[in-house]
């Protein structure tokens, strides 16, 4: 197959290396030109994946209308809320009939839109040509052809086993689904979640903690799925606990480490820029997915408070005692 990456982050160019074992005919998309050359010559992504050796038939270019050319399959592998702005450039460029298949995790600012519902306001696509990968998808230890099991979400299954086989490898299991709204909000809440448990962790908490903000953020996603017409089954998989387990347990998960940095008393700012580029996409999402939460009446008390301290300075201690002495009551989703 044919495939245009676009994104060369440390999950798009993971991504790409991945289709290419797989035995496609990849060319990642860079935004920026020395970057792209580093890759196409060098095979090797030092900014985002150092000491990863990249498959020497993965091409890379700058120029979206190269990327697109004929591709077949168009992953998108920005950040969730550059999106639309992105699309708005490349929706010419894209064939027609291609498969556009989103990587990413997030709800958009303003609209809480999901990622699936952008590429289909943005391009015209319809649903059965709009694609959804999610689950435990730790970039490094991927590129390091650690084995992983996935998600690949679409309403068609015909399509979502043709993607199902152009990103199996001996390293790589994907699964699939047709809970497309289910992987993609798993997707998202789990970062909102993951920075309430690095927070936890940054503030010298141990494992009890993390469980019971792990099980209680993926109660809330639950919650939130249902009201949206997900299957609440998708959220014990690998879209759902899956992807929340890696998130907030390991030191690759970008999340939590932003979280930790704040729980240990770092300022936003701080902890940005001690993250060097890499996009901690639960912060805007916090503020967008309680939104989306506020519109349908769910209430979602962990993305409440992680967004009260990334959006209103509330300190992590205070988050804490905040979800402590909320009313005691049923366990139930």
């Amino acid at each position: 197959m044919r495939v245009a990456v676009l994104g060369a982050g440390s999950w798009g160019t993971t991504f790409a290396k991945l289709l290419v074992d797989a035995g496609n005919d990849v060319t990642l998309w860079a935004r920026r030109p020395e970057l792209a050359e580093a890759i196409e010559h060098g095979h090797e992504n030092r900014d985002y994946l150092a000491g990863i050796m990249l498959p020497d038939t993965l091409r890379a270019t700058h120029e979206a209308a190269a990327a697109l050319e004929g591709a077949e399959m168009v992953a998108l592998a920005v950040p969730a809320q550059t999106l639309r702005v992105n699309l708005a450039e490349w929706a010419p460029l894209l064939p027609a009939g291609a498969i556009l298949l989103s990587l990413m995790k997030g709800v958009e600012l303003g609209t809480t839109r999901l990622m699936s519902q952008v590429i289909a306001e943005e391009t015209g696509a319809r649903p059965d040509h709009i694609a959804v990968v999610s689950g435990p998808n730790l970039a490094r230890e991927i590129a390091e052809e650690q084995p992983t099991a996935t998600v690949v979400a679409c309403t068609d299954e015909r399509r979502a086993i043709e993607l199902q086989a152009a990103m199996s490898t001996a390293y790589f299991r994907p699964y699939t689904v047709d809970d497309v709204v289910g992987c993609e909000l798993g997707g998202a809440v789990k970062n909102v979640i993951a920075l309430a448990c690095g927070m936890a962790q940054g503030m010298g908490f141990g494992d009890n903690t993390t469980a019971s903000i792990m099980t209680r953020g993926l109660a809330e996603t639950a919650r939130l799925g249902v009201a949206l017409g997900a299957d609440p089954l998708t959220f014990s998989g690998l879209a759902g606990l899956g992807d929340l387990v890696a998130s907030c347990s390991s030191r690759l998960a970008r999340n939590r480490t932003f979280g930790e940095r704040l729980g240990r008393g770092e300022s936003l700012e701080q902890a940005q820029a001690a993250a060097h580029g890499q996009v901690s996409e639960g912060v805007p999402s916090s503020r967008s997915v309680l939104e989306l939460a506020q519109q349908h009446g769910v209430d979602v008390p962990i993305t409440q408070a992680v967004e009260a301290v990334c959006h209103r300075g509330l300190p992590p201690g205070a988050m804490v005692a905040a979800l402590m002495s909320r009313s005691v009551k049923r366990e139930s989703v």
